[in-house]
């Protein structure tokens, strides 16, 4: 049985939202980072940095977004979510899950660690500027890839693009224009598949777990 432990608003939604496109059974063991969950002995246990998400079945415990959604695809190549190792768009797939998690992400995650994460006395106004400037770069390559392009790779959804929307709407949800129609289409489009739309209904009831 597959548990994944998360938190609403957090990075496990993209792993909610890997889990609902392959149609899995799991649990959905939240971990409210803000009573300080994450730093018990048993999280700890799972995964010393006390973050989330972290998704085990049986023996397996594994840790970081990115590889959750690429372990989860691969266990499923009938839902073809992931291109197959050795191939050329397996290689352009990682070169694009890289890159959100490196470049677009990035930024976005210094606004909020500068704004809300970090303490107090370690949080500095002036990066703002900087990180905007670095997403909004970031923003440029996106749109080059996507140009003439319904998905970054291949001619269907893969869990490259799962990352790069819900990246997206972070940036969104921070209420940060990056200025690209094309960006806007892309996520939009996306943001109505049926699986997302059932791991947003998950993450919701979830919330009253947080009381």
């Amino acid at each position: 049985m597959i548990t994944l432990y998360g938190m609403p608003h957090t990075r496990s939604f993209r792993v909610l939202w890997a889990l609902e496109e392959i149609g899995a059974k799991y649990y959905y063991q939240v971990v409210n980072l803000a009573k300080e969950e994450g730093q018990s002995a048993d999280f700890l246990a799972l995964n010393p940095s006390g973050k989330l998400p972290v998704l085990t079945e049986g023996d397996l415990v594994l840790t970081e977004s990115a590889a959750i959604c690429t372990y989860l695809a691969d266990c499923h190549p009938d839902k073809h979510l992931v291109p197959a190792v050795g191939t050329l768009d397996r290689a352009r797939y990682n070169q694009w899950c890289y890159f959100v998690l490196s470049e677009l992400e990035q930024p976005l995650w210094t606004m909020g660690k500068h704004k809300f994460a970090l303490p107090k006395e370690y949080r500095v106004r002036q990066v703002q500027k900087t990180a905007g400037f670095e997403f909004a770069r970031a923003v440029r390559v996106l749109e080059e890839g996507l140009k003439g392009r319904d998905f970054l790779v291949g001619d269907h959804f893969t869990m490259a693009d799962l990352l790069a929307v819900q990246t997206l709407n972070w940036a969104a949800v921070f209420k940060i224009d990056h200025g690209s129609l094309q960006l806007d289409a892309y996520r939009d489009r996306i943001w109505q598949r049926e699986a997302r739309l059932r791991a947003h209904l998950v993450d919701e009831e979830s919330k009253g777990e947080m009381a």
